[in-house]
């Protein structure tokens, strides 16, 4: 789950992690009465679920509050458009108000897990306000990390250590050393599975802020959260895979025409792969798991068919806790119940395969069956195509 910046800089804040002064604002007065409070020049910061908000023209510096005022009032309602938004952009519904500061540097820092690791990294660079994946492609060892062992936890030494590889000396070198520990100590309690502060800034009077601040959650853990839970932005969210999190379906758009239901992440990636080795691209991600019911298939179906990118649909389903025919079932109740017009390809394996196939035959919809993934998904690009 993604939350805004000045949620994740409120909860930053409640474990010692420094972040300027500042509110958010849903109109032009209330943008104008904070940066009066505030009483210098301030920053207007669009808040969407998205990175790139500056170059999109959703960061303006104002020198007073009647500017303030201005440019909350141009940038509320308006649609932000950033290379992470996609060109359909986000409605800016909310505006943050925060202190202009002095800036010396700007570097990078970030948490995230590390699979492979089995373990959260923390990230240092000196190449603080661009994109960290640019810096990681073009220049990788300026990327300083430190693994951070489970069992004993994120040592002083290692906040040390990025410190003095980030360059810093004396009073500032103190503070960042406790930011260092105070983000790690955020990002372990609230369960987050991101944690990045792009830009850390380093005042000219050598203090260290959070000067940007963006926090992802484990969906498996909120409900150890309800406060965080409470954050989530539905009017962030895409609809659909809004209306897939009711029924505990894995839903991600993408951007091509095939639409994909499968069960299990592996899968998942595998059948992707294979619709682009075929000449396709997977309109989405859409796995309905290992313990599903046929209400969910059928509303996952529901759900693939109603994304009008989707010009064809692939099903592919391998049966191991899953029942073939109860896939089989969900998925012709909600083909009736939708007249679905585009191409179906179905390819079932395992549990119940041969039941599972004579309910799809005898259906009487026009399905088209497949033996094999790679004839699953020469099939549905073919009929996409057509």
């Amino acid at each position: 789950m993604k939350i805004h910046e000045f949620q994740a800089k409120s909860i930053l804040a409640r474990f010692g992690v420094r972040i300027p002064r500042g509110e958010v604002a849903t109109t032009p007065a209330e943008a104008r009465a904070i940066a009066e409070k505030i009483g210098s020049r301030v920053v207007v910061k669009a808040q969407i679920h998205a990175g790139g908000r500056g170059k999109g023209g959703g960061v303006k510096l104002a020198a007073n509050p009647a500017e303030a005022e201005k440019l909350a009032k141009a940038m509320l309602g308006m649609t932000l458009v950033t290379h992470q938004t996609g060109p359909e952009g986000k409605v800016v519904k909310r505006v943050l108000i925060e202190e202009a500061l002095d800036i010396a540097r700007e570097l990078y820092l970030g948490i995230v897990i590390d699979r492979a690791r089995e373990a959260a990294v923390i990230m240092a660079s000196t190449e603080g306000g661009v994109e960290i994946e640019k810096v990681a492609a073009e220049t990788p060892d300026l990327i300083f990390k430190e693994y951070v062992d489970p069992g004993t936890g994120f040592a002083a030494f290692q906040a040390r250590r990025l410190a003095f590889k980030l360059g810093l000396s004396g009073e500032t070198f103190k503070q960042a050393v406790k930011f260092l520990a105070a983000l790690y100590k955020a990002f372990e309690a609230t369960d987050a599975s991101l944690a990045e502060i792009n830009p850390l800034l380093i005042t000219r009077g050598g203090d260290v802020l959070a000067l940007d601040a963006k926090m992802n959650f484990d969906d498996n853990a909120l409900a150890r959260h309800p406060d965080i839970l409470a954050m989530r932005d539905l009017g962030e969210e895409s609809p659909l895979e809004v209306e897939a999190s009711k029924f505990n379906l894995n839903y991600i758009k993408l951007d091509g025409n095939v639409g994909c239901m499968v069960n299990g992440a592996g899968l998942a990636m595998a059948t992707m792969d294979i619709i682009k080795y075929a000449g396709g691209m997977p309109a989405n991600f859409l796995d309905v798991g290992g313990g599903v019911t046929e209400e969910a298939v059928t509303n996952a179906f529901k759900i693939l068919v109603a994304d009008k990118d989707v010009k064809g649909a692939l099903i592919n389903i391998f049966g191991g806790i899953v029942r073939c025919d109860m896939i089989a079932s969900g998925v012709i109740k909600a083909a009736r119940e939708l007249g679905t017009k585009i191409p179906v390809v179905i390819r079932l394996e395992g549990t119940n395969v041969e039941l599972g196939k004579k309910l799809l035959a005898e259906s009487g919809l026009d399905f088209h069956s497949a033996d094999g993934m790679r004839d699953a998904a020469e099939k549905i690009v073919m009929l996409v195509n057509r």
